[in-house]
Parts: C-alpha cells; structure tokens; sequence
C-alpha cells in the first residue's frame, strides 16, 4: 500500500508542478519556442507538442489515465526543452553550486520514474 501511495505522490508532485508550465504557456503563448526551433532548423509547428507535453500529459498523470503514456510525453517534452534552451548548461553548477539544469533533470527523471513504476493503485486505470 505504501508504494502505491508513494507512486501516487510522485504522479500527483510531476504531474501539478508541470501543469502549471503548461498554463504559463496557454497565458502567454508559445512564440519564444517557435523561435527556439526555427533558429535550430526545425518546423515552428513542432511547438504545439508543448501543449501536449505540459498540459495533457500532466493532466494524464494526474488521474493516472494512461499515466506512462503521459510520462513519456514528459521526457519528450523535456529532451526538447534541455537541448533547445538548457543544453550550454548541462556542464555548468549554478551559483548555489546546483547543476545548471537541475529542475529541468528533475522533471526528466521523475517522468522516466513514474513510465518505469506505472501510476500504482490510486488511478484510473493501471497503464
């Protein structure tokens, strides 16, 4: 019983937290990532995935509704969002001594977690 309730606090900790990005970018829009992905080569439409991955996967999380689908939008999310805006500081600490891209791993990881765990008891469905 107590993993399923430790599984349900790490769905519900990723999940919130990650939704709330996701709100930020309902509010103010996505044209700062459709730049990021333009000045890369790619097509400014790929950043409509951040709504997927900041907003349905957390909400999948959440009621724990396909929550390892929802966790692997978050590495998804994640991967793009190191390697479009964080990856010159995954060799750098930041002033507190931190790894530059400590919340961003955090978020990365804790997604891998819950996709290799599965939502535990308290969800919807077990997937």
């Amino acid at each position: 019983m107590t993993e399923d309730v430790g599984k349900l606090v790490l769905r519900l900790t990723l999940g919130l937290l990650m939704l709330l990005h996701g709100i930020a970018k309902i509010r103010t829009g996505i044209g700062g990532i459709e730049g990021m992905l333009e000045a890369n080569g790619l097509p400014a439409f790929i950043a409509l995935g951040v709504y997927v991955g900041e907003v349905v996967a957390p909400l999948l999380l959440i009621l724990g509704f396909h929550a390892r689908t929802g966790s692997a939008l978050i590495v998804v999310n994640m991967l793009f969002a190191i390697g479009l805006a964080h990856l010159g500081d995954v060799a750098s600490l930041n002033r507190t001594g931190g790894w530059g891209i400590e919340l961003q791993a955090f978020y990365l990881f804790t997604a891998v977690a819950v996709l290799l765990l599965g939502p535990g008891r308290y969800a919807i469905n077990r997937r």
